[in-house]
């Protein structure tokens, strides 16, 4: 009797252990993930990081912002487990270790104060890649007559990233440049420039999708007014190039190509080699190319292509 009571009370430890909703819990992840670096990408980490905690609570997220060279930097000296990259990854860097997931796109927009006296020439002309140009390169163009028309010879106020960031790099490489190549006043970070931009008039500049648009109404948020691109160069906005009023409808001439790449882009999760290991890492990550790609449109992003995310997952393995 006393052997069949030990075998029981061995079954009983047993089926409590197998059915115990604790032990389950010690099988998920666990522990702290830091993140660092692209103002692109920040919005849509957060509203991973919030999702992924509610299955996942006893993960901790560490997570800043301050542009992409500082995320690539940051993870290639082992800093933060993953940087948020909203560039190409240069050669150097992939041959100091760098190992890039890429999980989401969006694009860059010209912006500029909605009170711009010129705003009318501004919504009907559009810009054109060498007027843009002539002004963040060359410096040709100075003044608001110079680059939409119209009668204003107020000058034009250049605003562009201090901080070394794709959001630079995207912008300068529509023109084929480099951000070192961009005229302006430096401000720091896209919620700096698209302050700068709202508090003067006369200011131009340049953003990332979610710091110019509501990712709640699909507005533009106000004081801002994106400028939209003339695509086929004929001096006017057509019908088919007038897709800022919402965000909705500038995610959807991202995905099918209409607005141009570059400015549009992909944007990267970039690990140090010896980071793709670390499980609760590559959980995440693994997480955001499959359940948490249902947050990416609702934050303002685009998603990737089915065949693109299958091939980023595989990285992984």
């Amino acid at each position: 009797m006393k052997l069949l009571s030990k075998i029981s009370i061995l079954i009983t430890f047993i089926l409590f252990t197998l059915y115990n909703p604790a032990s389950f819990s010690q099988n998920k992840p666990s522990g702290q993930i830091s993140i660092s670096g692209a103002f692109a990408l920040y919005p849509m980490v957060i509203k991973w990081a919030d999702e992924y905690k509610k299955i996942n609570p006893d993960v901790r997220f560490d997570i800043s912002a301050g542009g992409a060279g500082k995320g690539i930097s940051d993870a290639l000296n082992g800093m933060v487990e993953i940087g948020m990259v909203s560039r190409e990854i240069y050669p150097e860097e992939l041959k100091k270790g760098a190992f890039p997931i890429a999980i989401t796109k969006d694009a860059v927009v010209a912006v500029v104060n909605e009170l711009n006296p010129s705003i009318n020439e501004i919504m009907t002309t559009g810009l054109t890649k060498d007027a843009a140009s002539n002004i963040w390169i060359t410096g040709k163009y100075t003044t608001w007559k110079q680059v939409f028309g119209g009668k204003s010879t107020a000058p034009v106020h250049i605003y562009t990233r201090s901080d070394a960031c794709g959001a630079a790099e995207m912008w300068a490489k529509f023109f084929g440049k480099k951000q070192e190549d961009l005229l302006g006043v430096g401000v720091f970070g896209d919620p700096g420039l698209a302050q700068a931009v709202k508090k003067d008039q006369l200011g131009i500049g340049y953003n990332n999708i979610g710091y110019v648009y509501d990712s709640k109404t699909r507005q533009q948020l106000k004081g801002l007014k994106v400028v939209p691109i003339d695509l086929n160069n004929n001096g006017k906005i057509d019908s088919d190039e007038k897709f800022y009023d919402s965000l909705n409808d500038l995610i959807a001439a991202i995905a099918s190509g209409k607005y141009p790449s570059p400015p549009a882009r992909e944007l990267y999760f970039v690990m140090k080699g010896s980071f793709v290991k670390n499980k609760i890492v590559t959980d995440f990550i693994r997480w955001v190319l499959s359940d948490g790609q249902k947050f990416v449109n609702e934050a303002g992003y685009i998603s990737l292509p089915g065949e693109r995310i299958e091939t980023e997952i595989k990285k992984l393995k």
